[in-house]
């Protein structure tokens, strides 16, 4: 019998530590998510109130554009969109991996491993994206000071 990686990953077993920390893991992670969802709604509630509270601040503050509700109403509903989907692969991750070790099934197994991939190549991506504006943003600065 050949000894190759692939050979050895297939044997791989799952120990009831192991499954202890997983199903741990996924509490955790539900909690996240939960809270996750719950900090969007309070974004959509800002959102929807934005424009109201910012076109009030505006006739209180001479000095208060005009345009900065609208300006946070959409700022605060592309932040909700945009966080709406790790949060969501995080609750997925949760569910499926409870359901994996309820039923021990390497379907749903792979399927929550799946979930927790796509939660933190989603975090990445943001993260690079992020860097990137911070990163144009000094280099921009930093030309206009010239």
């Amino acid at each position: 019998m050949v000894n190759n990686p692939i050979t050895q990953l297939e044997q791989l077993t799952i120990t009831s530590a192991s499954k202890s920390f997983l199903r741990e893991t996924a509490k955790w992670a539900k909690f996240l998510a939960i809270i996750g969802f719950i900090l969007i709604g309070f974004m959509l509630v800002f959102a929807i109130f934005a424009t109201t509270i910012f076109d009030m601040a505006a006739k209180m503050q001479p000095g208060v554009p005009d345009y900065l509700g609208v300006t946070m109403s959409i700022t605060y509903l592309i932040l909700a969109i945009i966080h709406f989907f790790p949060v969501y692969y995080l609750l997925q991750f949760s569910n499926k991996m409870k359901k994996a070790l309820s039923t021990k099934n390497d379907e749903t197994l792979a399927k929550a491993f799946e979930m927790l991939k796509s939660h933190y190549k989603f975090i990445g991506v943001f993260m690079i994206i992020t860097l990137s504006l911070y990163a144009l943003m000094i280099v921009v600065s930093l030309l206009g000071a010239f």
